[in-house]
């Protein structure tokens, strides 16, 4: 089964502790409702660094990407069809979604 990467950008930072354990109990559902279909549910980022072509190292990244998920699914328009149920479009963020290749050994 293809898998697919679900990049997560954006999104607001919730208003106050209770918002937040609001969505993040939104959040949890979804991946629960994704069972074996989730292969890497939930993978945040922080403290990002960039590397330059040059060698060397800035601080942050050149997106707004604060984490990802991976998916399996039948095509290209499932995967869609199950970002579309993310929590995260919610809190204004969006959703990228790439089919991940294989590579050969």
């Amino acid at each position: 089964m293809p898998q697919y990467f679900i990049a997560y950008l954006g999104g607001d930072k919730p208003s106050s502790p209770e918002e937040g354990k609001q969505h993040m109990s939104k959040y949890s559902a979804w991946l629960s409702s994704l069972g074996d279909s989730a292969v890497s549910p939930a993978n945040p980022l922080k403290n990002t660094s960039t590397v330059n072509s040059d060698g060397t190292v800035t601080p942050g990244g050149a997106t707004s990407m604060s984490g990802f998920t991976i998916i399996g699914a039948d095509s290209m328009e499932a995967a869609l069809l199950i970002a579309k149920g993310c929590p995260f479009l919610d809190i204004g963020g969006s959703l990228e979604v790439s089919e991940l290749m294989q590579m050969p050994d």
